[in-house]
């Protein structure tokens, strides 16, 4: 390692160690670790004190990105349950069924006319990378017991699943764009080898890991620590599978980590109650208790988590900081507009007749994020050779940068204020939709690392 390489790692240890030890003092404050990490990495990249500077090598940020979002993906799709989309689930459905492709398509038009110069798909794909939403970043917004439950986990679903769901818009417009590497093969072969194929890869890949897990957990073959280690294996696995079949990784790892917890959960509780039955002759050994029997998930979303929040100071370095130098008001605008506009009028739209009050639309439109998907995508488009890639980095990494500080200073004293709105309206008697049903699933899930995002 050189001199250069090994001052920036200790840097970056630093920052992470100071993190760390304050981390629970920080978490009662506006100040989020999505935050602190980008603003260190623009503090040490190239228009700060020049220590990291990987312009003209993204390879190292792309790996490190890449494998937090497929982490990530995996583990939110592992927890999907079809009682998330029913009960109290109408609020995420309405979201991601609706809201979501208004989005994209409000993204879209509103680049139109503020950003001359760029081409109809690459107006569709910046559309599509900003999407997507990342809840973590104003992690108070969904984990104050101040907010209604059913509140909070509507929008823990809709952060867990939007990614996942906007890939094949993603793809599809990355391969209708003449240019990219993608076009070369076209919109019918990205389709097939990017969505069928490597859906199918993870679908297989999950089934076949989780009946695996299951049967060695049902003998007592493995220990808890190597079944945390099976399910960060079986990711990774559908991953690389797909990416060697030059599909998409990330639509495996997604549809992977669905098929995973939905086996893992029925031939659990199917089969793991019966092994002992169907081995009468042999005799009951007692084994102590293990809590990493419970959460075998819990190494692949620490290790998700701990890769995500390291992104953000690759961002600040290699994408924010460059995009603060070229700033101009149509870039401002596009972002301001972006994280008010695109995302507050679908989800209003999205919520017409589901007899929210105006607070809880307001609340959950305001409470759109753009994270660590965002941040994937912008890099891919500059894998992929995008022509328009310099204006749609800079207007990436600003809405994303404006994210991280707009949503983290207002999610403590919003969630308060909309609590103190709730608490009154609850007071005075009145019928609210937001109070009915019990928040579960997905909510319950986004623990360990990411907690300090």
């Amino acid at each position: 390692m050189s001199g250069g390489s090994a001052w920036t790692g200790a840097a970056v240890a630093a920052v992470t160690i100071g993190y760390g030890l304050f981390s629970r003092r920080l978490a009662s404050t506006p100040v989020s670790a999505p935050m602190v990490f980008a603003a260190f990495g623009v503090l040490i990249g190239p228009i700060g004190l020049d220590v990291l500077d990987l312009g003209h090598d993204a390879g190292p940020v792309l790996t490190l990105v890449e494998a937090a979002l497929a982490l990530l993906l995996f583990t939110d799709a592992m927890t999907v349950r079809r009682r998330d989309l029913r009960a109290d689930g109408y609020l995420p459905l309405r979201l991601l069924a609706i809201g979501l492709p208004l989005s994209i398509a409000a993204g879209w038009l509103l680049a139109w006319p503020l950003l001359p110069g760029l081409t109809l798909w690459e107006f569709a794909l910046l559309g599509a990378v900003l999407a997507p939403t990342d809840i973590a970043l104003g992690k108070t917004a969904s984990s104050s017991p101040r907010v209604p439950g059913p509140v909070r986990h509507g929008l823990e679903v809709e952060s867990g699943l939007n990614d996942g769901l906007v890939l094949p818009f993603f793809v599809m417009f990355l391969a209708a764009l003449p240019g990219t590497l993608a076009s070369e093969e076209g919109v019918g072969g990205v389709f097939w080898r990017a969505i069928v194929v490597s859906g199918a890869v993870g679908l297989a890949l999950g089934v076949v890991g989780a009946r695996l897990l299951t049967l060695a957990r049902a003998r007592g073959w493995a220990t808890g620590a190597w079944q945390q280690v099976v399910v960060l294996a079986v990711a990774f696995c559908a991953y690389s599978v797909a990416t060697a079949l030059d599909g998409s990784g990330f639509i495996a790892t997604w549809t992977g980590g669905f098929a995973f917890g939905v086996t893992l959960r029925r031939t659990a509780s199917a089969g793991g109650g019966r092994a002992a039955e169907e081995r009468p002759s042999e005799p009951a050994v007692e084994r102590p208790s293990d809590p990493a029997e419970e959460r075998p998930a819990d190494l692949a979303e620490n290790l998700g988590g701990l890769l995500g929040t390291l992104s953000f100071l690759a961002f600040g370095a290699v994408l924010l900081g460059p995009a603060l130098e070229h700033l101009d008001w149509r870039i401002i605008t596009y972002a301001v507009l972006s994280l008010t506009v695109v995302r507050m009028l679908p989800v209003a739209l999205a919520l017409v007749g589901s007899g929210l009050r105006l607070p809880t639309v307001a609340y959950v439109g305001w409470f759109g994020p753009r994270g660590l998907a965002s941040v994937v995508f912008g890099l891919l488009l500059v894998e992929e050779h995008v022509p328009g890639i310099e204006l749609l980095g800079q207007v990436i990494a600003v809405t994303i940068g404006l994210s991280i500080l707009l949503h983290g200073v207002s999610a403590p004293s919003f969630a308060h204020r909309y609590g103190n709105w709730f608490d009154a309206a609850q007071a005075g008697g009145a019928d609210l939709r937001e109070a009915r049903g019990t928040a579960g699933g997905l909510g319950k899930r986004r623990g360990g690392l990411r907690r300090l995002r």
